[in-house]
């Protein structure tokens, strides 16, 4: 059986130890995939490792390691590396759980950065999600992705292209250049769900057909789902904004300053789609309920007008033997005339009451 969107915690996790270093999620590729990009002012390597003991060489330059882990599931690899890292087993143990709440964690020799990360299916247009895990050093910073994508390949094109201000910075402004690549997406996910929502507007008023109804709370979900990754995250953002830490440079907190921006901006538009979603659902039953009174409003004035007309036709309709005008030649024709006046003159006063 599937987990719940909004609670992932399963069974065989619970009395786990928190550094245990187990994955605690699904396997979503078979192979591990190593990435590497290092790179300084003026010099860039870029390649896939086979193996982990490749990166030692890395770790004694001067420069920018960029070690990119595509799959979580291997444990032996995540042991090794934190092993040739020399982390703290509570570093790796929160990297393997992608189920936990994006947070923010200063070690002894590194900075763990843990957050949702969306991306809309190319081909299904649904939004996906995956857990991004984010170490910052000195001079290597690891990101861990749970299956390998291309969201990062900006980042990459700014590295290759020479621009300055990345080749010149150090690991803590490539950790906000993936970070900032995380939050754009952010709000591109809402803006695509949020011109969804107008579109759905616009039926609504038009045409409030059932099926809206079902969209509204589709749409309702998908933004719930959505917070519950962007408020986490913001949090830890600030927090990161105003971390004092040796391995963050102090214009680098400007950055993260305008980072905070940014997915404040994102927070407050899926809350005001949430609003607007609400607005809909009040509208669809305030349209429901106005062709519902309508509807009562003609069958009422209908019936009003038969009803006199059934009282006389009743009358009218008796088998008493005597009964006055009974054999009168023009009574029906009297009969329908004041039938048909008795209407005219409902009409006429319902029209003058604004009824009709």
């Amino acid at each position: 059986m599937d987990m719940a969107r909004f609670v992932n915690k399963r069974k065989e996790e619970i009395g786990l130890s928190p550094d245990d270093m187990s994955f605690r999620g699904k396997k979503k590729m078979e192979n591990v995939l190593l990435r590497m990009i290092d790179f300084d002012a003026k010099t860039l390597e870029e390649k896939t490792l086979n193996s982990l003991n490749e990166i030692f060489v890395y770790q004694k330059k001067n420069t920018v390691t960029w070690l990119n882990v595509d799959g979580l599931h291997d444990t032996e690899l995540i042991q090794e590396i934190s092993r040739v890292f020399d982390f703290d087993t509570l570093v790796m143990a929160e990297v393997m759980d992608v189920n936990s709440r994006p947070s923010i964690h200063e070690y002894s020799n590194c900075i763990l950065i843990s957050l949702k990360m969306l991306q809309q299916d190319s081909t299904t247009g649904n939004f996906l999600v995956e857990n991004l895990s984010i170490i910052i050093t000195e001079s290597v910073l690891l990101s861990f992705q749970e299956i390998r994508g291309d969201v990062f390949e900006p980042v990459r094109e700014r590295i290759r292209n020479q621009r300055k201000r990345i080749r010149e910075g150090g690991t803590d402004y490539l950790a906000f250049a993936l970070l900032d690549i995380v939050v754009d997406n952010y709000i591109y996910i809402i803006g695509v769900l949020g011109e969804r929502i107008e579109t759905l507007e616009d039926t609504l008023l038009q045409e409030p057909r059932k099926s809206v109804i079902d969209e509204i709370y589709t749409y309702k979900r998908e933004l719930n789902f959505i917070r519950k990754c962007v408020a986490p995250a913001r949090e830890m953002i600030l927090s990161l904004s105003k971390m004092e830490s040796e391995m963050i440079d102090e214009s680098t907190h400007a950055l993260f300053k305008e980072l905070l921006d940014n997915i404040n901006q994102a927070a407050d538009s899926s809350e005001t789609y949430r609003e607007i979603l609400s607005d809909q659902l009040h509208i669809y039953h305030t349209t429901i309920s106005s062709k519902l009174n309508d509807v009562m409003k003609f069958l009422t004035i209908f019936s009003v007008i038969f009803i006199p007309l059934t009282f006389i036709a009743g009358i009218y309709g008796t088998n008493f033997d005597v009964l006055p005008e009974l054999h009168f030649k023009y009574s029906y024709f009297i009969m329908l005339g004041v039938m048909i006046l008795l209407v005219i003159g409902m009409l006429f006063y319902f029209r003058k009451r604004r009824w009709l």
